[in-house]
């Protein structure tokens, strides 16, 4: 289960740069409310590793499809 279960974001089809990706899912963060400070937090958790981690931690915090 995702840290926000409500909060969706849609990978399939989009581009699959990592940086791409954590720009869809913080501004998804954004949009649903989520504070500055948690969205700083999943992005210093996104760029702590490598391109597997990056869509690691995105099904950590978020739901995505």
């Amino acid at each position: 289960m995702s840290k926000y279960p409500d909060v969706q974001v849609d990978l399939v089809g989009e581009d699959g740069n990592a940086m791409a990706i954590m720009a869809r899912v913080s501004s998804a963060l954004r949009r649903a409310g989520v504070g500055r400070e948690e969205r700083d937090a999943y992005y210093e958790q996104s760029t702590s590793g490598d391109y597997d981690n990056v869509l690691r931690v995105a099904m950590e915090w978020v739901e995505v499809s």
